[in-house]
């Protein structure tokens, strides 16, 4: 009985759009974790798990941290149904709360244009990053067409790769790497992937 309760969990949050998007990132950034098998990621937002618990067999261990229960719960449905044994669940607000594990890698997809203060949650991660340690974001580019009160219209690649340096990032490299139709609050869009080294 259980599992179905997360089944349609996952149903309504894994939407057909979601999956689509999901996969056409973990492809881009599956190839920016190649060599990290000893590495520890966290998936900052990670929701459901649908982009990091794809990319589970690339690194050592790996922790999925989002601030909603609901999202964790069906997170967890699916590493025990995949059998993912390097997978763990935390629930936190990292613009809350400040974390107290450490990571190598720090990925955040689609979830920047949620944070109201970009440059808060931009020093948690650094914080939080080993010696060395990467961020990866994967978002959308700015794009003048939406205006929503609680999301930001996307990022230009300056703004963000100087905020990322203020904040103490030695290099960033922003690529835009994927354009849709209505990906982004039914908009067309593009999205970019940043890398930065602590």
């Amino acid at each position: 009985m259980e599992n179905n309760v997360f089944e349609q969990m996952a149903r309504r949050y894994d939407t057909e759009e979601r999956i689509g998007l999901a996969s056409v990132i973990v492809k881009e950034v599956r190839t920016e974790l190649q060599n990290s098998k000893s590495k520890t990621l966290i998936d900052y937002g990670s929701g459901t798990g649908l982009v990091s618990l794809e990319l589970s067999d690339l690194v050592d261990s790996i922790w999925l941290v989002d601030s909603s229960e609901q999202m964790l719960e069906v997170a967890k449905g699916k590493i025990s149904r995949k059998g993912i044994a390097n997978a763990n669940v935390l629930l936190s607000d990292f613009t809350q709360e400040t974390p107290e594990i450490k990571a190598d890698i720090v990925f955040m997809s689609l979830v920047l244009l949620h944070i109201p203060d970009t440059k808060k949650i931009l020093q948690v991660l650094f914080q939080m990053l080993n010696t060395d340690g990467k961020l990866i974001i994967v978002d959308f580019d700015k794009n003048e067409k939406i205006n929503h009160p609680k999301v930001h219209n996307g990022f230009s690649h300056e703004t963000l790769n100087n905020s990322l340096s203020e904040v103490g990032f030695a290099t960033t490299e922003i690529k835009t790497f994927h354009r849709g139709e209505k990906i982004f609050m039914n908009q067309d869009a593009s999205m970019f992937i940043a890398t930065s080294i602590k």
